[in-house]
């Protein structure tokens, strides 16, 4: 069961110019940052595109390379398709494409639940962590 990426409809997704959210376009270096992370409790990151993968690639240096606990949503054009891969790159909440299904969330993480290799999220690989519980 999927515990870590929490799935929103559109319609559930409510931007109101909270302080504490930060959006970042997909073109911006997470690491030029300017704003203290600890001051910020959800970043949003657009996809334009399902197409452009940048925002992969911002989650996981937010995550790994700057420490960020916060909520990292995923907006813009999100499909199903995507959600796996951006829970592993460090996203924590995703907002899909108006018109998607969220019903059929579930079956990807279902097709996809565990994984060989670390992630941004849990950095130690699945072999060296299964060899330490044997030991």
């Amino acid at each position: 069961m999927n515990k870590t990426l929490r799935i929103l409809s559109a319609e559930e997704h409510v931007d109101d110019g909270e302080p504490n959210v930060l959006q970042l376009a997909n073109d911006a270096d997470p690491l030029a940052i300017e704003v203290c992370l600890d001051d910020v409790d959800r970043i949003d990151l657009d996809f334009p595109k399902f197409t452009d993968g940048r925002a992969y690639s911002q989650a996981f240096l937010l995550r790994r390379r700057l420490g960020f606990k916060g909520d990292i949503r995923a907006t813009g054009d999100v499909l199903i398709d995507q959600l796996v891969q951006m829970q592993r790159t460090g996203f924590s909440s995703a907002v899909l494409k108006e018109g998607v299904d969220a019903s059929a969330a579930q079956r990807q993480f279902d097709r996809f639940a565990t994984y060989y290799q670390g992630d941004a999220v849990q950095a130690t690989p699945h072999f060296a962590s299964a060899a330490s519980e044997a030991a």
